[in-house]
């Protein structure tokens, strides 16, 4: 066994398809990237996991493969998450692993996606490079959002948008602000009378096909019922090879370093 190792660290999902398109690039990618760097995965989430586990698929979560490598012999260990913000999600996983670090003569945990604004910029970029919308029609993002204050990130990412010229573009959250019913009054001061909505997640899961694309209560039904014409994508950030990019040069840093991105 080797003593460096990569882990890989995400949510997790069930959806075998959506997974290939977006972890499962993602961590190819990171493997091509740093072809020297045996890769392991890890998830954060229990459901995910058990469900996986009912299927004869065993993922484990950080903790538990933190201490299979350790017992493997792995002395040094990096540790690249798949995470979009540095929410409690991300603040969980650190207090996790500061705990296992004993295990470990070095341990160090990369950044998630959007981590500064030069980070926003790009994956903003990466997004308008991606979806295309018709002519008088909204572009509308639902990301997770968070009670945790790096729920500013989504309002920031709105705000880049508008800087890179695109006023047709907006940004909202299931679970943070702005939701869904903010966004739905900017589109309709603004005068869209129609909606291109998508994921600001790395994974179009449960939250994009039902919170956002389903047929009951769901950003889809408020656009409509308000009176918009409403399309939707259900396509995951991590299909887009630019945003993956902005990961495997999270995780370069990481490497050359020995410091976050």
């Amino acid at each position: 066994m080797e003593q460096t190792a990569l882990l890989i660290v995400s949510f997790g999902t069930s959806v075998e398809e959506t997974r290939k398109k977006t972890i499962g690039a993602l961590e190819e990618e990171l493997k091509q990237a740093f072809p020297h760097l045996p890769a392991h995965r890890a998830y954060t989430s229990p459901t995910i996991r058990r469900i996986l586990a009912k299927r004869g698929e065993q993922v484990p979560s950080p903790e538990e493969a933190m201490e299979q490598l350790a017992a493997q012999g792995v002395r040094t260990l990096y540790i690249q998450l798949t995470h979009l913000i540095c929410g409690e999600e991300y603040h969980a996983l650190s207090q996790k692993v500061a705990e296992k670090a004993g295990l470990f003569e070095r341990v160090v945990l990369g950044r998630p996606l959007l981590y500064d604004m030069d980070d926003c910029r790009r994956a903003a970029e990466a997004l308008l490079e991606d979806f295309s919308t018709e002519e008088g029609e909204a572009l509308v993002f639902m990301g997770h959002g968070t009670e945790h204050p790096a729920n500013a990130t989504y309002p920031a990412i709105g705000y880049i948008f508008h800087l890179l010229g695109r006023r047709d573009v907006f940004v909202g959250t299931v679970e943070g602000w702005p939701r869904g019913e903010d966004v739905l009054e900017q589109v309709q001061k603004a005068g869209f009378r129609r909606a291109l909505l998508a994921p600001m997640m790395l994974v179009a899961g449960d939250h994009a096909r039902n919170d956002m694309a389903g047929e009951e209560d769901s950003w889809k039904t408020l656009f409509e019922a308000a009176g918009l014409t409403v399309r939707c994508a259900l396509r995951g950030m991590g299909e887009i090879p630019a945003v993956r990019q902005i990961y495997v040069d999270h995780c370069r840093k990481l490497l050359e370093t020995g410091e976050q991105a």
